[in-house]
Order: C-alpha cells, then sequence, then structure tokens
C-alpha cells in the first residue's frame, strides 16, 4: 500500500523509523535517560510509572516487593540528575528497568520460562518479557475495599503510599493499559477521597463514589482495548498503515486545522504509540503529556472544542481530548472531482509522489466526510490508488481514470448496505434475535470454533449493535466499523495459534481495511465436515425449564450454535420450523411433572 507511507514527507517526517534512533534523537540533548526523564515528571509522577511498569511485567510480586525495585531506580535517577557522567547514567531507560527485573531473587520460582528472556539482548529481550504478561490474570483475587476510617486514615498519614498501592492493584490487573489511563485513574481516586473523608458518613459519600469510579474503569477498559488494538495495528500492520488511520480520523475530528499540522501529529502520535505499546512507560507518559501540551499550545489551530479539555488539569486532559466531538466542517469546501478526477493531469501530480499526492487526498477526503469510518475511506484511498496506477501507464490516462466516482462509489454502497441493514435487524427485531441470527451466519462461515467461542463472539457483535445503532444516523458507520473491526482483529489473533478455516485465513490474510467486508462477505464453509453425532450437544434436561432465565436462554442459543454445527446447510425455513417446534416442546414439557421424561419423549 504504497499510499500509505505518510513517512516520505520528508520535510515532516524526517526523524530516523528505527526504534532506538527514535529515542536517541529524543535524547540527544541528554547524557543521561534517567534523569531527563525524571527531572520531566517529577518524582512522585516518576515513582508512580515505575511502579506501574514493574507492576505490569511482574504481576505475582507483591507491592513490598515491587516499593524495593521502584527504590533502586529512584535512587539510581537521583545519582544521575547529581552528575549524568556516572556510570549506568547513559543506559536506555527500557534496560534500566528489565536490568532491574533480571536482577530478582529466584525470578525463575515464579515465573518460569519468562526468566529465560533475561538471557536475550534488547530489544529483544522486551518483547521477550511483553509475551508473558497475563491479560487476565486469574491468580490475582479481587479486590477488597478495606473499611471507609482506614482508608482516610491511611489517606492522611501515608497518601504516597495508598496512592502507589491503588495504581499497582490497578497496573498488576491490567498489564497492557498505558501508564497515562492509570494514573488518570489515581487522579479521580484520589478526587474521591478527597470529598469523602471529611464528611460525617464517609462510608455513603464513598459508596457514591465507588459508582462513579466504576464507570471510570469501564472506561478505563474500553481505552484499554482501543489501545491494545492500535499496538496491534502498528505492530502487525506496520507505521504506515497506523498512519493512515490516525490521518483519516484526525482530519475527520479536526477538519480545519492545516495538513502539514495533522500529518506532524500523526507522525508525533506513532511514535508515543512505539513506547507505550512497548511497555516503556515512563517516556510513554511524558512524551504523551508533551503530545497534549503540543496540541493545546495550538488549539486555535486545531479545533475551538478542545478549550475546555485543555483548561482541565493535565492528568485529566487526554480523556476529555479523546472523547471530544469532531469539529464543524469550515465553510465552502470545493468539491474534490475537479482536482482529483476531472483534472487531465492528475498523472503528473501522482507520479512523482505518490505517498504525498495521496497522504493529501486522504487528508481532504475525510474532513469532508466526518461521517465515513476510517476503514472505508482507507478503501477508497486504496481504491483511487489502484485505478490511477492502472490509468496513468494508459495513452489516455484521464479518460481512464474519468469513471472514478463511480469505482469509489461501490465502495461506499458496500458498507452503507451493510450498516442500514443490520441497524434496521436490531432496531426492528430487537436485541435476542438479532444475536440468534448472528449465530447462524458466523457459525456457517466457522463452524469448526468452539460454541462457547461463538457465542462470545456473537454477544460482542450484538454489543456493537446495541451501541452503535442507537446512535444518530451520522455517527452509526464510523462506530460499527471500528468496534468490528476490534472483534475481527482478536479473531484473526486467535486464528495465527489455532487456525480455523480456509476462508477466516483469507480474511485475516487481507489489508486490514478490507477485513470487514472479507468476513461479511464469507459464505457457508462447504469444505466442513460435521463431526460424528454426539448426544451430550442436544442435552435436554430439567434445568431447560428451572434455570435462571439468563441461563435457559444461554443453553438454548448453545443447542442452536450445535444444531447448525451439525447441518451448516439448513435453511432458514427449516430453521424456523425446528425453532417453533422446541418452543412448543418447552411450554408442553415445562408445565409437567416429569419434565425429563416429557423431553425424552418429544
Amino acid at each position: 500500500m504504497k499510499w500509505l507511507t505518510l513517512i516520505s514527507l520528508i520535510f515532516l517526517l524526517s526523524s530516523a523509523t528505527s526504534r532506538n534512533l527514535q529515542r536517541t534523537a529524543r535524547d540527544a540533548d541528554h547524557k543521561s535517560p534517567i534523569a531527563h526523564r525524571f527531572n520531566d515528571l517529577k518524582e512522585e509522577t516518576f515513582k508512580a510509572v515505575a511502579m506501574i511498569t514493574f507492576a505490569q511485567y511482574l504481576q505475582r510480586c507483591s507491592y513490598d516487593g515491587l516499593s524495593k525495585l521502584v527504590k533502586d531506580v529512584v535512587d539510581l535517577a537521583h545519582k544521575c540528575v547529581a552528575n549524568e557522567d556516572a556510570p549506568e547514567c547513559s543506559k536506555p531507560l527500557p534496560s534500566v528497568f528489565l536490568d532491574e527485573i533480571c536482577q530478582v531473587d529466584k525470578l525463575r520460582d515464579s515465573y518460569g520460562d519468562m526468566a529465560d528472556c533475561c538471557g536475550k539482548a534488547d530489544p529483544e529481550r522486551n518483547q521477550c518479557f511483553l509475551s508473558f504478561k497475563v491479560h487476565q490474570p486469574d491468580f490475582i483475587p479481587p479486590y477488597q475495599r478495606p473499611a471507609a476510617d482506614v482508608i482516610c486514615n491511611e489517606y492522611k498519614d501515608h497518601r504516597v503510599q495508598l496512592l502507589g498501592n491503588f495504581v499497582y492493584t490497578v497496573a498488576r490487573r491490567n498489564p497492557f493499559l498505558h501508564a497515562p489511563a492509570i494514573l488518570a485513574l489515581a487522579a479521580e481516586y484520589e478526587k474521591a477521597l478527597k470529598t469523602c473523608c471529611p464528611e460525617s458518613d464517609i462510608g455513603a459519600c464513598l459508596d457514591a463514589k465507588v459508582q462513579q469510579l466504576s464507570a471510570i474503569k469501564e472506561t478505563a477498559k474500553k481505552i484499554n482495548v482501543q489501545q491494545q488494538h492500535s499496538c496491534r495495528v502498528l505492530h502487525k500492520y506496520g507505521e504506515r498503515t497506523f498512519q493512515a488511520s490516525k490521518l483519516v480520523r484526525m482530519s475527520q475530528k479536526y477538519p480545519k486545522a492545516p495538513f502539514a499540522e495533522l500529518v506532524k501529529m500523526v507522525h508525533d502520535v506513532k511514535d508515543v504509540y512505539h513506547e507505550c505499546c512497548d511497555g516503556d512507560m515512563v517516556e510513554c507518559v511524558d512524551d504523551w503529556s508533551e503530545l497534549v501540551a503540543s496540541l493545546c499550545s495550538k488549539q486555535d489551530v486545531f479545533s475551538s472544542k478542545l478549550k475546555p479539555c485543555c483548561a482541565l488539569p493535565a492528568v485529566e486532559q487526554t480523556k476529555c481530548i479523546l472523547e471530544v466531538e469532531f469539529d464543524d466542517k469550515p465553510d465552502n469546501l470545493p468539491s474534490l472531482v475537479e482536482k482529483y478526477i476531472e483534472d487531465k493531469e492528475v498523472c503528473k501530480s501522482y507520479e512523482p509522489n505518490h505517498d504525498a499526492f495521496l497522504s493529501e487526498f486522504v487528508y481532504e477526503y475525510s474532513r469532508r466526510h466526518p461521517e465515513f469510518s476510517t476503514q472505508l475511506i482507507m478503501r477508497i484511498t486504496k481504491g483511487y490508488e489502484t485505478l490511477l496506477d492502472k490509468c496513468c501507464k494508459t495513452d489516455n490516462p484521464a479518460e481512464c481514470y474519468g469513471n472514478a466516482v463511480e469505482e469509489l462509489n461501490k465502495h461506499i454502497k458496500e458498507t452503507e448496505d451493510v450498516v442500514k441493514t443490520n441497524c434496521e435487524l436490531f432496531n426492528t427485531h430487537g436485541e435476542a434475535d438479532f444475536l440468534k441470527g448472528l449465530l447462524v451466519r458466523y457459525t456457517k462461515k466457522m463452524p469448526q470454533v468452539s460454541t462457547e467461542t461463538l457465542l462470545e463472539i456473537g454477544k460482542k457483535m450484538t454489543a456493537v449493535g446495541k451501541k452503535c445503532c442507537n446512535l444518530p444516523e451520522h455517527k452509526r458507520m464510523s462506530c460499527s466499523e471500528h468496534y468490528l473491526s476490534i472483534i475481527i482483529e482478536d479473531m484473526c489473533k486467535r486464528q495465527e495459534s489455532t487456525p480455523i478455516n480456509d476462508q477466516v485465513s483469507q480474511c485475516c490474510n487481507e489489508l486490514y481495511s478490507y477485513r470487514r467486508p472479507c468476513f461479511t462477505a464469507m459464505g457457508v464453509d462447504t469444505k466442513y465436515v460435521p463431526p460424528p453425532f454426539d448426544p451430550t450437544m442436544f442435552n435436554f434436561d430439567e434445568k431447560m425449564c428451572s434455570a435462571p432465565p439468563a441461563e435457559r436462554e444461554e443453553g438454548q442459543l448453545k443447542l442452536l450454535v450445535n444444531l447448525i454445527k451439525r447441518k451448516p446447510q439448513m435453511t432458514e425455513e427449516q430453521l424456523k420450523t425446528i425453532a417453533g417446534g422446541f418452543t412448543a416442546m418447552m411450554e408442553k414439557c415445562c408445565k409437567q411433572s416429569d419434565v425429563e421424561g416429557c423431553l425424552g419423549e418429544e
């Protein structure tokens, strides 16, 4: 995808693409990276981010155990601030943290093969450690909130330790959540304590605040999912695809901003994401703060809607900026048809520098279409690039690309139709029937997937319908394709270790922006051979009548999936007949005294 090579805009994107070279360039004015970051963040924030870093790598360690590692790193920072030429002060920060981890006594006893990472050189050592992070650690017991008066006394007498324990608790349970989000949660937690501890009924006040904190935690979880998705796009598809997706989104959000400013911002975001995705949380926090400060210093250039966000305390700005509405489009933007289709000299602009030409096309197209999804605009741009590649080799290029609008409209129609059809289904038939429809379609597409996983995927897709189909029409496409891309990417990640079938492999090998249409168009897996009949897949017992409603519904959905796995070629009419018979059977048998006898007979 040549058009995605945004880094070829030399005057803007001249920094080296090598991860280590980027760090070296940023730290060029500083002999000691750790002294530089310590001075930027100040001691309290530096300590908190050091604790986050260690807790995310060493999820089984106690708070006290990690506090010793944090102290070692802070002591080194103090030493290097006093003398940047001192031994070990020139080390890259990730090496400082990983060296500390590799000196932990009996590391192998607690972490097994992870100890082998210490034998690797950087940056492979870091990638090795990242691979051992446990996404949902079942070895950590659920959090138990201490009594209200205990928390308040602890906050009054040992504030730093209490907040340190909070970030430790969140970080070890969320090993991929970027440190700025954890610091924002800690700030909300402290705000709750400041409000409630002077109250007469501390417990009641904290209970009310817990509801707010729960909502904030849910937001943090969503941010975590999106950050992991962005990290996967960056690592799997590379900087070009990552930057293209961010350029689309930022052009939609800040349509009045000049092209050059947006491309520079996209490049800076890519650099910071490298740090955050690689677990370099000190640099992640420091450079992210710098990025937000830069955006706020130019808020008049980017968007007037940033003003309320930039007035907030620094730790609250990121969340606000991420959630801020798109700015209004500039008035009287000219049609793009004249410049990109009707101009007979398009190839003269395109051929000397494909990337610069198409990057500007992305910017211009995106700022005019805030209602389109990022992935759709990437497909449109790829379609336009393919057309120009073909047409610019012909004797009459202008005649060849003259039908570009019709070609590109095919992408728009496909995406609009999918959103319209699914939202009509959801809004007309409701959540339960929408889920059943999805399970039927996706079990036929990939019957090899376990019943539990198909149910999980179906529920996630139904949640997308619930979230997006209730939005105003102009926001539905962007919302639904964004969340579906995350679900599909997760599916494709599983497919890497446990291949499903040829169809899924083919779609997972598509370009990032083409995956969703590929999965939508996927038909019944004709190569699938159903397994021998297993009676346990259709277990009719008394629980189907006595279990709570949610459990009964779940059991019936599993039966539906297992039925389709047995007969994937089944038509919709046949399914309706069976479903009707099943409903009648349940209504009859659940009224009988011998439920199981009735079910067996029926």
